[in-house]
């Protein structure tokens, strides 16, 4: 094990692809003589040259169409979206042709395209470029949707992804980039539908992806001092979905707080409280808490953007809540 970057796994995950498979390349935005604007790609051009590592104009639905084309042709090519607002310019390709693709062509036809993006709130870059937009492609049979908290699952996670014949949404998020974490020497990979669970505890499951797992930690952490074990399930992928080890986790505490940065309206979130519902309804000791972003778009104004996603603090609330512990008695003790 070595601690590095977030984005330095996702360069080594790239990196160690490119060489095992000359079929892989990237495009994207800046991401060849810039090294891209979080420098993930930082330095694959001068390895691998401009045929596999090729600047784009800023022409989101071409890039993802000439992805879309080139994986069902026989490559498979990593597209680069800046920010995943922009992603919405190829909904047709993604939603229309690569999610289908398969199906349409009686099983025969492979689309071995992922898009990597990153979403989510922080830095003040206001609405249209600071929303978590997962449950769009949640929504699309035939779209695998994947959203690493850490470096270890990061790396996995994307080695995995170019090894699939089916279209892959890798969400990232622009806080994780310079995070730290423990990630393996030597070939490391994570299968898709298997979720991790980042702190075990006994009172109350909470369920987080991608930036909330930090936020779900820290609060478990808080909630310790207070003597409530919190734990922390990170499902990685959301499709497809753990929901074995969802369930495990909830007929072990009997509570659960779910928490995504995205809007409440529409959300995974509900989903996932849907599907505990249906099956393990007689497991639950309290109604479930679901914690997310408001039903706004993001502001521009940094104290208004931390107050429209959710903070460590919400996530506590939520498990006092779900615990039934009231404000006074936490003040009491």
């Amino acid at each position: 094990m070595r601690e590095i970057m977030y984005r330095e796994a996702l360069r080594e995950a790239i990196d160690e692809e490119m060489q095992r498979n000359s079929d892989v390349f990237i495009i994207g935005e800046g991401i060849a003589e810039r090294g891209g604007s979080y420098k993930v790609t930082e330095g694959l051009l001068a390895k691998y040259g401009p045929r596999r590592v090729r600047d784009t104009p800023i022409a989101e639905a071409g890039m993802i169409g000439v992805g879309v084309g080139a994986a069902i042709a026989g490559a498979r090519p990593i597209v680069e979206i800046l920010y995943v607002d922009f992603a919405m310019l190829g909904m047709d390709m993604l939603v229309n042709q690569a999610a289908k693709f398969r199906l349409m062509t009686g099983g025969d036809g492979r689309v071995p395209f992922v898009m990597r993006t990153q979403g989510g709130a922080g830095g003040g870059v206001a609405a249209q470029h600071s929303q978590s937009l997962e449950a769009l492609f949640y929504h699309i049979p035939g779209l695998k949707v994947v959203m690493p908290s850490a470096p270890a699952d990061a790396k996995g996670l994307l080695k995995y992804a170019l090894r699939q014949d089916d279209p892959v949404m890798f969400l990232e998020h622009k806080h994780l980039y310079m995070t730290k974490g423990p990630v393996p020497e030597g070939e490391h990979i994570v299968e898709f539908g298997k979720a991790d669970i980042k702190r075990p505890g006994r009172d109350v499951t909470v369920i987080a992806w991608s930036n909330m797992v930090p936020r779900a930690l820290e609060a478990a952490a808080a909630l310790a001092e207070e003597g409530i074990e919190a734990e922390v399930v990170d499902p990685r992928t959301l499709v497809p979905l753990d929901t074995e080890t969802i369930l495990a986790s909830v007929a072990r505490t009997n509570r659960v707080v779910i928490v995504q940065e995205a809007v409440r309206r529409g959300g995974v979130a509900s989903d996932i409280a849907s599907i505990i519902q249906e099956e393990a309804f007689y497991e639950l000791d309290a109604p479930i808490e679901i914690v997310a972003g408001l039903n706004i778009p993001i502001p521009f104004n940094l104290e208004l953007e931390k107050a429209s996603v959710p903070q460590k603090d919400d996530v506590i609330r939520a498990a006092r809540r779900a615990l039934h512990i009231q404000p006074m008695a936490i003040a009491a003790k």
